[in-house]
C-alpha cells in the first residue's frame, strides 16, 4: 500500500473564477492564495480536491514567480459545476508531498540485482517478511531508502 502525505492549500473557500482573455488555457482560472512561497516546477506542483463539489484530480499549479499559484479550470470543469468568468467557487485543494511510501513491489524491484535476489530468495520465509516489514513499516521514504541500503549490504 502507498502512502501519500496531503497538504491543505485551502479547504471550503470562495474563490472568483477568473476570466482573462488570450491567455489560452490560462483564460479560465483560479488564484490560490497564500500559494505564493511554494517552489517547483512545471508538472510536479500537482493538486486534487473539489470545486462546488466537483471533484478534480492532479490539475498543474501553475508556477508562477513572486505570485500566488493559479490553476486552470477548463471548459469541462466550468459546464460541470455551471460558472464562468466573474462567478465564486466553493474550492478546496490539496497538494500531495511527492514523497510517496515505497511499497513491497517497489523494494523487491531494488533487489532486483541477481546477486541481491539470489540471496535474498535463499532466506527462509519468516527471514524475508521480517526484512521487507523492517523496510515497509518505516514512517518516511528517506527512512526506508536507508532501510533499503542496510539490507542490500548484507544481502551482497
Amino acid at each position: 500500500m502507498i502512502t501519500v502525505t496531503m497538504k491543505y492549500l485551502i479547504r471550503g473557500k470562495k474563490l472568483q473564477l477568473k476570466y482573462t482573455p488570450g491567455k489560452s488555457a490560462w483564460t479560465y482560472h483560479l488564484e490560490i492564495p497564500a500559494t505564493r512561497d511554494i517552489r517547483g516546477k512545471w508538472g510536479y506542483m500537482k493538486v486534487s480536491g473539489s470545486i462546488d463539489e466537483y471533484k478534480i484530480e492532479n490539475l498543474n499549479l501553475a508556477p508562477i514567480k513572486g505570485a500566488n499559484k493559479i490553476i486552470s479550470i477548463n471548459g469541462t470543469i466550468r459546464k460541470a459545476i455551471n460558472k464562468s468568468g466573474g462567478d465564486f467557487v466553493m474550492v478546496t485543494l490539496y497538494m500531495k508531498d511527492g514523497k510517496e511510501l515505497i511499497d513491497k513491489k517497489k523494494v523487491m524491484e531494488c533487489f532486483n540485482d541477481p546477486d541481491v535476489l539470489t540471496n535474498f530468495n535463499s532466506l527462509s520465509k519468516e527471514e524475508q517478511n521480517v526484512m521487507l516489514e523492517d523496510i515497509l513499516s518505516e514512517e518516511s521514504q528517506e527512512k526506508q531508502i536507508q532501510c533499503i541500503v542496510k539490507c542490500i549490504d548484507k544481502l551482497v
